[in-house]
């Protein structure tokens, strides 16, 4: 691999951004300086009026994932990380699912045969805890030993992933005492379900009874109990995929009184409203996923709190079903479509887009979609950061480069695209994963899959 000198580059730092030259050798960032002379055989990229930044951290993907005895997503491995490298994120950190009654060693396994050799990013999982027993503490050491001192629960789906609340406690307090981080899935289960059996008796084709069925205070009302959990417990909890207003603002007291709570929003609560599953026809089913799409004022709500500070990150919740063969199961059963969005090609460019809207600085940016995630789940200053001695996860964008994101264009293997005919100002010109260059001039040129598993042994600055 030769090394490679990156020159004249707006160089997006940790809170600032500054003018420098990047030198990547031995597959990681060897100096940052205001200007670093060639050496002989240096390959040289002039980064002349754009921006640099560190490559994406995405930590909130569903890859070759089952949704029933016949179905799974789309996107495994292979696809689903190709895509993500293409559009600027260089690590994932996926979910793995053990059977519900199986120990939880059983789906690492299958997860490291799903994803090793055939990621094209680098990864990690997190697993998900489907219930406790007396078992689960050793399973959870277990866990953190073989490099996952992450977990998640869901306060839905109890007829197959979802735990109860005495479950859910159990497992923050084994959780806490393991030094870990627990992601959590905050939707009422019982009242959702309810909400299902009334509405499918109502109009079970109606494609906007999926929102109906999980309103706001759905959510609301789980996050108000895992934060209080969260503050007996004394366990770090990181919610996912916040949708709401009302959600964050509970959030965001819970923070202010101390609680270890972190806040995940995705790019479509930023910019898809609950109109789409108005769309003529069966279109809406593109856009059902849980939590559901919400109003345009829960957009601006969201926008705000990314703004102030109370946003953590921004992932995508990559959760891919075709539309053709896949999605159309529902036609008949709003509950019957399966739930899911594809977004992790489009992530980073959808952020830079939001920045330039909504005036938030790049290192803002860089900070929801790379710093803080690997911050939060043990990667940094591996991940997440340009500095010397980092990974050399590095992206290169051009401003004024417009174009329009389609599905036509796209790596991810799914037919559509929630996020079509959507402007985009900038472009991500050049990727690079630990110093060898998969993106050139915003095409892929990487074709064999080179990701590292990444053991994580501890969790630092959470």
């Amino acid at each position: 691999m030769k090394n490679v000198l990156i020159k004249n580059g707006m160089v997006i730092l940790e809170d600032t951004q500054q003018k420098k030259d990047i030198r990547i050798a031995d597959s990681i960032i060897k100096t940052i300086d205001d200007e670093i002379m060639p050496e002989e055989g240096e390959e040289i990229l002039d980064a002349g009026g754009c921006f640099i930044m560190p490559g994406g951290v995405d930590v909130h993907t569903h890859f070759d994932m089952p949704a029933d005895v016949d179905l799974k997503t789309s996107d495994d491995f292979y696809t689903g990380t190709r895509a993500a490298l293409a559009g600027g994120t260089t690590t994932i950190i996926d979910f793995a699912e053990p059977d519900p009654k199986g120990p939880l060693m059983e789906g690492l396994d299958i997860w490291h045969e799903k994803a090793d050799g055939r990621s094209f990013c680098d990864y990690s999982f997190h697993m998900t805890v489907p219930r406790f027993d007396e078992e689960m503490p050793d399973q959870l050491t277990e866990m953190i030993k073989s490099g996952i001192p992450t977990f998640k629960a869901y306060t839905a789906y109890q007829d197959s992933l979802g735990v109860t609340d005495a479950e859910l406690y159990r497992i923050m307090q084994s959780v806490k005492a393991a030094d870990g981080v627990l992601c959590i899935h905050c939707e009422n289960g019982d009242i959702l379900k309810c909400r299902q059996a009334d509405l499918r008796k109502e109009d079970a084709a109606c494609i906007k009874n999926h929102a109906l069925s999980r309103p706001n205070l759905v959510e609301k009302e789980a996050v108000s109990k895992v934060v209080d959990m969260a503050e007996l417990t004394g366990a770090c909890v990181y919610i996912v995929h916040i949708s709401t207003k009302e959600a964050m603002e509970v959030v965001e007291r819970a923070k202010k009184r101390g609680v270890k709570v972190k806040a995940e929003t995705c790019p479509h609560y930023m910019y898809l409203d609950d109109s789409k599953y108005e769309l003529p026809g069966f279109e809406g089913a593109k856009y059902v996923m849980s939590p559901p799409l919400r109003s345009k004022e829960d957009m601006k709500a969201l926008v705000s709190k990314l703004k102030d500070g109370v946003v953590d990150t921004v992932a995508t919740d990559h959760c891919s079903f075709n539309y053709r063969g896949q999605k159309e199961r529902g036609r008949n059963d709003f509950t019957a479509i399966p739930n899911g969005i594809p977004a992790v090609e489009q992530r980073m460019e959808l952020m830079l887009e939001l920045a330039e809207r909504e005036e938030i600085p790049l290192y803002k940016i860089a900070q929801l979609t790379a710093l803080n995630p690997a911050k939060i789940f043990g990667m940094y200053p591996k991940k997440g950061v340009l500095r010397a001695g980092s990974d050399a996860d590095i992206i290169v964008v051009q401003p004024d480069r417009t174009h329009v994101i389609s599905k036509e264009t796209q790596y991810q293997d799914v037919d559509y695209t929630p996020f079509e005919g959507i402007v985009i100002h900038s472009r991500i010109q050049h990727v690079f994963l630990r110093g060898e260059q998969a993106v050139r001039e915003g095409k892929l040129i990487k074709e064999t899959p080179s990701g590292e598993f990444l053991y994580r042994e501890y969790l630092t600055n959470r």
